[in-house]
Formats: C-alpha cells, sequence, structure tokens
C-alpha cells in the first residue's frame, strides 16, 4: 500500500520571511506543517515520533533520533520576521519565534511541540495568498539553502519565473547569516550553484538563474523553471471523483459537482496559488 502524501502549507509571507534553521530544524518544521494538514488545533499540541521522521526523509531510526534531538534543543530560540498588512493597511515588520515550546522525549522517541501563536495562521488561514508543495519534494535535499530556494521558486509556479531579488533581499530569505560568505565567488560557490544543483536533482523542477549588475557589481538574481511534467495516467484507471475510467470520461459529457473550499484545497497540486487552483477547477466544478 501507497502511504499518503504529506504536504507542506505556507502562507506567502512565511515563505519570504527572513530566518535562518539547521536542516532538522526546517525538517522538523515542515514534516510538522505537513502532518498538521491546516489544523490550527494540532499546530498548537503535536508529537512528531523519529520513525516518520526516518521514513519521510530516508534516514535511518538513529540519525533521526539525533536530529529530533538537535532540533528541541534549539529552536526554541530561533526567530524570524516577516510583513503583514495593518486593519488600516500599513505594513507591520513582525518578530516572532516559531515555537511556544517544544520537548523531547527521548524514551519514546519523538519531539512534542506548539507553535506560536503569530505562526499558526500563516499555516493555517490560506484562503488570500499561499504556497504548497509534496513534502517528499523538499526530502532528499541536504542544503538548508536549497529548501528555502525551493520553497521561493515553487510560490511563482503559474509562471516559472521569478521577479529579480536584490542581493541582500536574497541573502536574507536563504537564511545567509550577515558577514556570511561575503565574496560572491563564495556565495556562489556553496550556496546558490549548490542549491540549485541539488533542486535539479532530488525535486520536481528544473531552475537556472540570471545575475544583474550594476557596473560591475552583481546586485539582485532572477529566476526560471520549469515543471517536471507527471507520468501519464492509464486510461483504464478509475477516477475516484466520477467512478469512471479516462478513457469512460472522454465518451461522455463531463459531469459538474459542487464541492467546499476545503475540499477544493485538498485537490492544488503543489506549488498552486488559489487563483490558480480556482481556475482550473471551475473548468470541471462548480465551487462554493
Amino acid at each position: 500500500m501507497s502511504r499518503k502524501q504529506l504536504v507542506v502549507k505556507k502562507d506567502n509571507a512565511l515563505v519570504n520571511a527572513s530566518y535562518t534553521l539547521t536542516l532538522a530544524e526546517q525538517r522538523l518544521i515542515l514534516l510538522a506543517v505537513a502532518v498538521a494538514d491546516g489544523s490550527a488545533a494540532q499546530l498548537k499540541s503535536m508529537a512528531i515520533p523519529a520513525s516518520l521522521y526516518a521514513e519521510r526523509f530516508g534516514v535511518t531510526r538513529q540519525a533521526a533520533y539525533l536530529a529530533l534531538h538537535e532540533a528541541a534543543g534549539q529552536l526554541f530560540e530561533r526567530r524570524f520576521s516577516y510583513q503583514r498588512l495593518t486593519d488600516k493597511g500599513n505594513i507591520a515588520q513582525v518578530h516572532s519565534r516559531w515555537v511556544q515550546s517544544i520537548a523531547y522525549v527521548a524514551d519514546e522517541g519523538e519531539v512534542r511541540v506548539r507553535f506560536a501563536d503569530d505562526v499558526v495562521p500563516l499555516l493555517c488561514e490560506l484562503e488570500r495568498r499561499f504556497t504548497h508543495y509534496a513534502l517528499e519534494q523538499i526530502a532528499g535535499l541536504t542544503s538548508v539553502y536549497a529548501v528555502r530556494l525551493y520553497e521561493l521558486l515553487i510560490a511563482w509556479r503559474s509562471t516559472g519565473q521569478t521577479p529579480v531579488i536584490d542581493l541582500a533581499e536574497f541573502r536574507q530569505r536563504l537564511g545567509v547569516e550577515e558577514g556570511e560568505y561575503p565574496r560572491m565567488t563564495d556565495f556562489k560557490r556553496w550556496v546558490l550553484d549548490a542549491a540549485v544543483k541539488q533542486i535539479n536533482q532530488h525535486t520536481d523542477i528544473v531552475a537556472t538563474y540570471e545575475q544583474h549588475k550594476r557596473g560591475r557589481s552583481i546586485t539582485g538574481f532572477s529566476f526560471s523553471f520549469t515543471m517536471e511534467s507527471p507520468p501519464a495516467r492509464d486510461p483504464n484507471t478509475v477516477d475516484w471523483v466520477d467512478g469512471k475510467t479516462d478513457a469512460e470520461a472522454t465518451a461522455d459529457k463531463p459531469r459538474r459537482t459542487t464541492i467546499s473550499r476545503s475540499q477544493a484545497e485538498r485537490l492544488a497540486r503543489p506549488g498552486e496559488t488559489w487563483e490558480d487552483l480556482y481556475k482550473r477547477l471551475s473548468r470541471d466544478h462548480i465551487i462554493k
């Protein structure tokens, strides 16, 4: 039996936020978000077992224990900043912790975590702007910068290209600390090129970048990428929505059904915005 696909969902404000995390911390957060599946109640009190971490990221049980122990020891002190609009339409620069509390239970091989109040809405209130992707897409990434870059790119899935991102802002979004890799040759070699290489090898997108200059100095980067085409489906596969095979469906007039917004979001594809999701489903469904 195939295992259930876990999907990571984040408000775009969080995707573009400035923060620095280790690979273990990133993986723990993303796994927790995927398991919670938009449930605010679960995000406020949940347990992540080492067995699940090991299964989803393809590591040994011992490596999972060590990763969770490391993440639990540091994540409470981690902070991040992001922008949001006030009720009056002004931009607020918000600083927050990721978690309200976190505990590693060695004898039970799990981490128990409560996400901070400011973070929970960014992982649940997805009606306006959200990015989501299958957790398995970043499971093979071992660079913290590759994980962040994948999220930044997949947020532009509908266009396949990003605007020019200012160098200083780009470094912050990737979590490169001030004073780290100050030489452009080192930044490109150890951060950017390494991240792009991992993304192209282990995820569902193939990305390239262009550097932008003012005079002889690089001032920013822009990215273009293509999505890997999904494998063709067997025409005799029965569709779970209408109970017909693809061959039967093409012979009949398409059926239209009424689905709720929450049901629609479960049909979203990795990286698909709500606007793109609505347009795609509206061809076959009437969304309440």
